[in-house]
């Protein structure tokens, strides 16, 4: 639950026709280098570096307000409505998908991105795109927060094909860093390696999968902190039982 505490209302142009497209119509790309298979690993590290003022800078738009839910569909954008539509149909009747409806969604997307060099995403990755958005921790995406992870795929999908300059499937480590400063993440030279040592090959460049990996996690890391830093103040103090939820869900 602490990895999910705010998610954001609005859409991003476009939304309803991309996912409508895959209604018409999986596995990480490669192996080797530390970044592989899944987006768990070194929480406990990345969380002690955030807390420090200085080590990285990320403002992630604030959450929307409390409202009931017929208030939030009362207020949606024609577009919005159709999205929610697409994904009923996609979710059932509990307007909820778990890791492999997740994975299957979003692996039938990309299928249809050739450019982007990948294979999709496996399930385990998905488990943990599920574990950071679920704020109610059943396991599954409900349609707010699904429809958060899909904005910001979209957004950073965008960003990894403008550095990827020579469409070479990978985002070598001299473009790494503007990738990472274009997807809205300032971070210090400590966390900036620890991250190339986690998702990049030893060369240290990274696929696609492992960017979109990394940055989910960094928001959602981002967004954990935020939301237990009450004053603001840099600082978070954290009783055991809310660190083990941190760490372990996720």
């Amino acid at each position: 639950m602490f990895l999910a505490k705010a998610f954001l209302e609005g859409a991003d142009r476009g939304l309803g026709e991309a996912l409508g497209g895959l209604l018409g119509g999986g596995g990480q790309r490669r192996g080797g280098g530390g970044g592989r298979g899944n987006v768990g690993g070194i929480v406990g590290g990345i969380v002690n570096l955030i807390s420090e003022a200085a080590a990285a800078q990320y403002t992630p738009e604030p959450p929307p307000t409390q409202q009931h839910f017929t208030n939030v569909e009362a207020r949606e954008s024609e577009e919005v409505r159709r999205f929610r539509q697409y994904f009923a149909q996609l979710a059932g009747p509990d307007m909820e998908v778990g890791a492999t409806d997740l994975m299957n969604i979003l692996n039938k997307v990309l299928s249809k991105h050739k450019d982007l060099k990948t294979d999709g995403f496996s399930l385990d990755t998905c488990r943990s795109f599920v574990s950071v958005m679920d704020n109610d921790t059943n396991g599954k995406l409900g349609f707010e927060e699904f429809k958060y992870l899909w904005n910001n795929l979209k957004k950073w999908q965008c960003v990894y094909k403008q550095y990827d300059q020579d469409h070479s499937g990978f985002l070598r480590s001299s473009q790494l860093r503007g990738a990472l400063q274009a997807a809205g993440f300032q971070l210090n030279e400590q966390l900036y390696q620890m991250i190339i040592r986690r998702y990049a090959d030893e060369d240290g460049s990274m696929d696609f999968n492992n960017f979109i990996s990394c940055l989910v996690r960094l928001d959602a890391m981002f967004r954990a902190f935020k939301s237990l830093d009450r004053d603001a103040d840099g600082q978070i103090k954290v009783s055991i039982q809310e660190w083990l939820q941190l760490t372990m869900y996720s």
